[in-house]
């Protein structure tokens, strides 16, 4: 498959652009991880001149610094969760599908509960399986692949964002239309206009997505090992992982 992707890192990317190079798909270890991130080097410099920063800067630091835990945000559809599969495989970290796992606990599927209980129960119950992953992954890492409408609500834009690094695979709602045409599992496509609903979640949603991203993925014709390489691209570029002990790919 061809495919454009264009990642543009909002938090931590260097200013010197040069300092840019392709990334192989390479098998990481999540043992292996540099002494501090360009995120907290970059952060830490202003907050020493300006108080106001110190508390933003201590986040950055004490992420930069964790267990590496990745987390993938986007609209339904947009790979969250193959990629994600293959990312924790390639970091040999854990993976978690929040809406695998809130199934789970719910015991019946998102579609069932949310006919009969409504989407308002539904985001609360979402909201408690965000925060007790991403307080896990805090804590021991991994990656994360959320549901498409986990950023509604503030304390999950605030838990991504302050224990994880967070990717925003972002296509647009064209894309997203062609590869959900034939969908009967999601419950807010299950409408008359399935294209027009999807223009609607696209424009009310991008906006938190871009709040809640550490890091932006364009994917209008995704390559699951090209998308793969770019994220792995900028975690490498972040310092999160040192490139001096990543072996040669396979």
């Amino acid at each position: 498959l061809q495919y454009i992707t264009t990642v543009r890192n909002i938090a931590t990317m260097p200013a010197d652009t040069s300092a840019h190079r392709t990334l192989g798909v390479k098998r990481y270890h999540p043992s292996v991880r540099a002494g501090t991130s360009r995120a907290a080097q970059t952060e830490a410099a202003p907050a020493a001149a300006n108080p106001a920063m110190t508390q933003q800067a201590s986040a950055a630091h004490a992420l930069a610094t964790a267990p590496l835990a990745v987390a993938l945000v986007g609209m339904p559809g947009s790979g969250k969760s193959t990629v994600g599969r293959h990312l924790a495989r390639q970091l040999n970290l854990p993976f978690i599908d929040s809406d695998v796992e809130l199934e789970r606990q719910l015991g019946v599927s998102i579609r069932e509960f949310f006919d009969t209980h409504g989407e308002e129960a539904f985001r609360q119950r979402e909201a408690d399986v965000i925060d007790q992953m991403t307080d896990q992954l805090a804590q021991t890492g991994g990656v994360l692949a959320t549901g498409g409408g986990a950023v509604l609500r503030g304390e999950n834009r605030e838990a991504l964002h302050q224990r994880c690094h967070v990717f925003y695979l972002r296509a647009t709602a064209e894309d997203l239309y062609r590869r959900l045409r034939h969908d009967r599992q999601r419950p807010l496509l299950q409408v008359a206009d399935p294209q027009r609903r999807l223009r609607e979640l696209y424009r009310q949603r991008d906006p938190l997505y871009r709040q809640v991203a550490h890091y932006t993925v364009e994917t209008p014709r995704p390559s699951v090992s090209g998308l793969l390489q770019m994220i792995l691209m900028q975690l490498e570029l972040a310092g999160l992982v040192d490139p001096g002990h990543v072996p040669p790919a396979v």
